[in-house]
């Protein structure tokens, strides 16, 4: 039976509408996981969403800044908001989904702060913050559930691209917020201690290239290709092995109006 679930770091959910519409009605995910949503719960479009038949949603926002949200044809159940480093901002949000088959899967929705410009957590509580957020992630483990006959899929923003083919350039990403080895060798680390498979580079080896995300600096973004993968999809082992396809929207890119992120939807058939 398929099942999809797509990501994607809107930047503005209310500023963005027209293209989420868009997004689901022309690659219809069941399920789409929505980052920097930047509205409080209040303010969420949820008419719109549901007009078009995602009636189920899990919402965690807050007024100008990240939040996070969670949009599915299918039911939502035991829906969880967790605060990370003491600070009770909008960075993630989870929710069981009842999949096709019987199956539940707890889908965590989380958006990772940037890091701020200077690698330093000396001199950048930003990238500190960072850091110890990472760090604390360590605690999610992918089998968790899988007692209750719960399966897990973590998505979203995780603003790291952990290999050498996530970024342009990794010689000159060294230095750079995001392709750090601090950076990098946590997240892998946190990876691992929680048994997290990362469904992209399953499906796309890791030789090759892959961007989620391109700066709004360049003037020609196609031509430079100056992207990184800073968006991810990490499932339990056991829904790694249903998976049949990763669709890496690049086109929505260049949409009028764009984020700088891009679509990422993991297809499964079980």
């Amino acid at each position: 039976m398929a099942f999809s679930v797509t990501t994607w770091n809107i930047n503005s959910v209310r500023l963005r509408l027209p293209l989420v519409l868009h997004l689901l009605e022309t690659v219809q995910p069941d399920v789409l996981c929505l980052q920097e949503t930047k509205c409080p719960n209040d303010a969420f479009p949820s008419a719109a969403f549901r007009k078009i038949g995602y009636e189920h949603m899990a919402i965690h926002g807050q007024k100008g800044y990240h939040g996070v949200a969670i949009l599915s044809r299918l039911p939502l159940t035991g829906d969880q908001r967790l605060s990370y480093c003491g600070i009770a901002d909008a960075r993630h949000i989870s929710a069981v989904v009842e999949a096709p088959g019987a199956r539940r899967i707890r889908l965590h929705n989380f958006y990772v702060p940037a890091g701020g410009d200077e690698p330093n957590r000396d001199i950048n509580p930003k990238f500190g913050h960072k850091l110890d957020f990472i760090e604390e992630m360590r605690g999610l483990h992918a089998e968790s559930e899988l007692k209750d006959g719960i399966s897990s899929i973590l998505v979203g923003d995780l603003n790291i691209a952990p290999l050498e083919t996530d970024v342009w350039s990794h010689k000159q990403l060294l230095k750079v917020v995001s392709h750090t080895p601090v950076e990098t060798e946590n997240l892998t680390a946190m990876q691992q201690a929680g048994a997290w498979v990362d469904l992209i580079r399953t499906h796309i080896p890791p030789e090759e290239k892959v961007f989620t995300w391109w700066s709004y600096r360049a003037k020609d973004w196609t031509a430079a290709d100056r992207g990184r993968r800073l968006d991810h999809v990490w499932s339990s082992a056991d829904l790694a092995q249903g998976l049949s396809k990763i669709d890496v929207l690049r086109e929505a890119r260049g949409w009028e109006r764009p984020s700088d992120h891009v679509p990422v939807t993991a297809h499964f058939d079980f």
